[in-house]
């Protein structure tokens, strides 16, 4: 590993990279104002802005897509504030690579010159060696930048984040791509061989990924072509980008909070959209159909009944279909659910129940409602003035249901929405009886 951090170990800006390497490489940039789509970072009123300007710098985590400019920011902050520049990746090192990084540290900085440690992907290592940065970090040994395309809160330490400052990358949006695009033809002196429509393919396909971007750039400078390609022939010259998409972290989270608010927020195209967006990535269709089930129960409730009958309608015909078919009676599910009346109210109910039980769970139910199976229990009163429902004649007796000491309460308040109405006008005949029993 020693060679690797020569390699990355610097104290002056990086020499232009040759004539022969990779686009991407030729077009980074060498000052913080040139990284394209981070303005709120790198601009003067950002943090990052704020920290050059101020001379000294923080340890922070920059959290962002893959793309987005992790690495050239990392670089460009320790040539902006004069720090020494080491960069290590979390996937090819280890505690002796860690320790030997430290030990150079240390040794730099009594000679007075402090070292920015960037750490690819730290995000990889584990609990044990992420708490192996923090006495290096608080007695200044290292400015640690770290990066990763993970959620820094289930990812990282607390100890370590209480530490560093989380900045997000942003996604580069169209414009900041589009100047990519720019820089890269400037730099060939030629445009791309691409018609407009194209160009604004080739953009959509990157996906807010400027790496990505420029080496499909690139691979389209290598090529003459006898007239500008249009979108279509640009699909079948440059293989389809798979969607990026890690069933077990992020990206799986946020996609299932979209797909459950769009459907509470009965938008079936929307809720289609990331339905899609996750079973084309590969995601488990059930694991999907759960989550629309249990939407069924909380958003939706006992304003369509059916809702939940849909769902489970649609597990039975999953498992009987298989992939690809049965995953139509999931699409079937989920534009029933975000087309359905919504209510919360049982899941409010459910909450409150469950929360007043807690409270009041010593509490002995009214002896008028309890059986008496022994002849003990008949005398010492279980079940005596037990008025039975069905012998009233609205079949409703209007008996008090709750434990002695403890008032009526009201947990389940249905909406005036879908099947609830009804339930409501069925709750409040039943009050109005009650009401008048008692006056009697």
């Amino acid at each position: 590993m020693a060679d690797l951090f020569a390699a990355d170990d610097q104290t002056a800006s990086p020499a232009p990279p040759p004539a022969g390497a990779p686009l991407a490489d030729r077009l980074r940039p060498q000052r913080l104002d040139e990284v394209v789509g981070q303005e709120h970072l790198t601009g003067p009123e950002g943090a990052i802005g704020r920290m050059v300007a101020a001379g000294r710098l923080s340890s922070m985590i920059l959290w962002g897509p893959p793309g987005t400019g992790k690495t050239t920011t990392a670089r460009l902050l320790a040539d902006a504030v004069g720090l020494r520049f080491v960069a290590i990746s979390a996937v090819f090192s280890g505690v002796a690579d860690l320790k030997k990084v430290f030990a150079e540290a240390r040794e730099h900085a009594r000679m007075g010159k402090r070292t920015l440690l960037f750490v690819d992907e730290i995000h990889r290592f584990n609990r044990s060696q992420q708490d192996g940065f923090l006495p290096y970090v608080e007695d200044g040994t290292v400015t640690l930048v770290g990066a990763t395309t993970e959620n820094p809160s289930f990812e990282l330490n607390a100890a370590l984040l209480s530490r560093a400052q989380v900045l997000i990358l942003r996604r580069l949006d169209h414009a900041a791509l589009g100047k990519l695009l720019d820089r890269a033809e400037a730099m060939e002196g030629r445009p791309l061989p691409l018609t407009g429509d194209a160009r604004e393919a080739l953009v959509a396909s990157a996906d807010g990924d400027g790496r990505f971007l420029l080496n499909q750039a690139e691979t389209l400078f290598s090529v003459s072509f006898p007239a500008p390609l249009d979108p279509a022939a640009l699909g079948e010259f440059l293989q389809r980008r798979v969607a990026v998409y890690d069933k077990d972290r992020e990206g799986h989270y946020n996609l299932i909070s979209a797909l459950h608010k769009a459907m509470r927020g009965s938008d079936p195209q929307a809720s289609l959209y990331y339905l899609a967006r996750m079973l084309t990535a590969g995601e488990e269709p059930l694991y999907v159909l759960r989550r629309i089930t249990r939407f069924a129960s909380e958003d939706i409730g006992l304003a369509d009944p059916q809702a939940l009958v849909q769902c489970l309608a649609a597990k039975d015909a999953y498992e009987f279909l298989g992939s690809p078919e049965g995953e139509l009676a999931i699409v079937q599910a989920c534009l029933y659910c975000a087309t359905a009346p919504k209510s919360n109210a049982a899941y409010a109910a459910q909450k409150a129940a469950w929360r007043s039980a807690k409270e009041t769970g010593s509490l002995m139910p009214p002896q008028n409602i309890l059986n008496a199976p022994t002849k003990l229990m008949k005398d010492i009163g279980y079940g005596k003035g037990y008025a039975y429902d069905h012998d009233s004649a609205e079949g409703f007796s209007g008996s008090d249901y709750w434990p002695e000491g403890m008032a009526p309460q009201t947990f389940y308040d249905p909406v005036d929405r879908g099947f609830e109405k009804r339930i409501r006008e069925r709750l409040d005949y039943w009050e109005g009886l009650r009401r008048e029993l008692r006056g009697r």
